[in-house]
């Protein structure tokens, strides 16, 4: 079923913009000569697609703002402690607890990682629209704060989720250190990958997103921690 979705996001994506088929069949999994490429950048460790045959890296950049599909078709947005606080005092909430009853949501979600590890998740959600129910979780919803102009209104106090796309990350204990993982989100919702003969066009990209995603996940730890959310490996 995972597989007809990101289908029928490709085929929606490919209307309004073009799509390499290298890429395109890596997305739908019809390759098999792809092999992962891992790229240290300060304290995260990069997962970057490399196609054997073709001799290239799969990279990434934004198109933001003649693109905000991200928004348009969001999935979920899971937040952090941290995120339930700024993002209530954004929109005006004196207590935290009065924004957790009304503007979010609390969702259950499996996640298969690279290795086959499955990833039991619950966290509390931020709503992407005012009558969402757990029903819509991980469905295709357009975000209630991206405005007329492909903006986010509610920036730059937006959940920290937001700013890891297209990036999904994880943490692995490794002979007792937590060490930071991230990988591309291949949904088919974006059509900022591109093909490459080496990974210095994004090493500027790399710089960037490997303070945010460890951020990221020290805050996500935290939240855990204190008990605002609930994860499980198997």
């Amino acid at each position: 079923m995972f597989q007809k979705e990101i289908e029928e996001s490709l085929n929606l994506l490919s209307k309004d913009w073009e799509i390499e088929p290298i890429i395109k069949d890596f997305i739908l999994r019809k390759r098999t000569d792809s092999t992962d490429y891992i790229v240290k950048v300060k304290d995260v460790l990069f997962h970057i697609p490399y196609l054997n045959n073709a001799h290239k890296y799969i990279l990434w950049n934004c198109y933001w703002p003649d693109c905000h599909n991200c928004c348009n078709r969001q999935g979920r947005l899971p937040l952090t402690s941290d995120d339930l606080i700024t993002i209530g005092k954004g929109m005006k909430y004196q207590k935290t607890s009065d924004f957790i009853k009304r503007e979010t949501i609390v969702t259950t979600w499996q996640e298969v990682g690279p290795k086959g590890l499955t990833t039991t998740m619950t966290t509390i959600n931020l709503k992407r629209k005012e009558t969402e129910t757990e029903a819509d979780d991980g469905t295709h919803v357009s975000c209630r704060f991206l405005d007329d102009k492909g903006d986010c209104s509610i920036h730059p106090s937006r959940p920290g989720v937001c700013y890891l796309y297209p990036f999904s990350t994880w943490l692995e204990n490794e002979k007792g250190y937590a060490r930071v993982h991230a990988t591309f989100q291949f949904t088919g919702d974006c059509p900022g990958f591109y093909l490459a003969e080496s990974i210095d066009p994004m090493k500027d990209v790399f710089l960037e997103y490997s303070r945010i995603i460890y951020d990221y996940n020290m805050k996500s730890n935290r939240t855990m921690q204190e008990n605002f959310g609930f994860v499980s490996m198997v």
